[in-house]
């Protein structure tokens, strides 16, 4: 049983695609999940990953600081500035360009821990780094997309932080609380956790964009081409900055990943909240939940096989 929840966890691509494709053209299948569901979603989601950490992880944290230092100052720097550069580049509508440059702003995602262990990566370094993403994201994902979004409309940066503060804190700290206290509940719903969560982001994605198909419809070309180009610069650099620091080879791929991989929930769950008034600032977020899987999966079963063939 195990082996099968492990092996539809894996499959968070597939379930993402599937049901962003079939929201496009049977939206009402998908909008069911919307408004406050999305919210209780997400958390159920950072929960999740809450109960795999603990506060040992904390001080792990301090005997492996340059890989997660280099890893974090790319998540932040790299890119915010490569998604404000896109939505420059391609003239997107101001309500997309936010939510470009919102989603651009966001951690990494649990989802790069998933694809760090295909692609025979760093997977304590990346959960690391996802934890260290994420709780740094309360300051600085309102602080970027204030600065980078604000030509476009006015950013309240303090609703979107204490917004973030909300749905990425609390559930992280609830499950890390839970984890500590309650062992034998966590340890047994933690196989089914990763499973949940990935069904979870799959419905929060189909949603959005079965709201919003006749806009995705209209707009798919650039919409599409700079969610993409936003996800494969952020590997490629991310890579590139870790050879250049002289990282070894499994923390290059790990840097690579969780940097090409944003917590497209939390985008899209923030997009929501505070730009309730721009409809379509959400979809990037939804449509960056495919492709990240999509660019992920590919890269780490090509670096599997060169792996395999060492």
């Amino acid at each position: 049983m195990l082996r099968l929840l492990n092996l539809l966890a894996n499959l968070f691509p597939f379930w993402v695609i599937t049901c962003s494709g079939l929201a496009l053209f049977f939206p009402t299948w998908f909008t069911w999940f919307s408004g406050p569901m999305i919210v209780w979603g997400l958390a159920i989601i950072m929960i999740g990953m809450g109960i795999t950490l603990s506060f040992e992880d904390f001080r792990r944290v301090t005997r492996t600081t340059r890989p997660v230092l280099i890893g974090v100052v790319a998540q932040f720097a790299v890119m915010p500035l490569l998604g404000w550069a896109i939505a420059y580049g391609f003239s997107l509508d101001p309500q997309l360009a936010v939510g470009l440059i919102l989603v651009a702003c966001c951690p990494g995602g649990t989802a790069s821990n998933v694809v760090s262990y295909i692609a025979h990566a760093d997977v304590a370094l990346s959960v690391l780094m996802t934890m260290c993403s994420t709780f740094a994201a309360v300051v600085m994902t309102p602080l970027l997309t204030h600065w980078l979004a604000g030509a476009y409309v006015p950013v309240d940066a303090w609703s979107l932080f204490f917004n973030t503060l909300q749905v990425v804190i609390l559930p992280v700290l609830s499950g890390m609380l839970l984890n500590r206290y309650t062992p034998r509940l966590v340890q047994a719903v933690t196989p089914i956790a990763p499973l949940v969560s990935v069904m979870v982001i799959a419905l929060i994605c189909a949603s959005i964009i079965g709201a919003n198909a006749g806009t995705i419809k209209d707009s798919a070309l650039p919409l599409l081409s700079a969610v993409a180009l936003l996800h494969l610069g952020g590997f490629t650099i991310g890579y590139a900055m870790a050879r250049l620091m002289r990282l070894e080879e499994n923390a290059s791929r790990t840097i690579s990943i969780e940097v090409g991989m944003q917590n497209s929930g939390l985008g899209a769950v923030l997009a929501q909240s505070s730009f309730a008034q721009m409809a379509l600032a959400p979809i990037p977020s939804a449509i960056s939940a495919s492709f990240h899987s999509i660019i992920g999966s590919v890269l780490a079963a090509w670096w599997r096989i060169r792996k395999s063939k060492r």
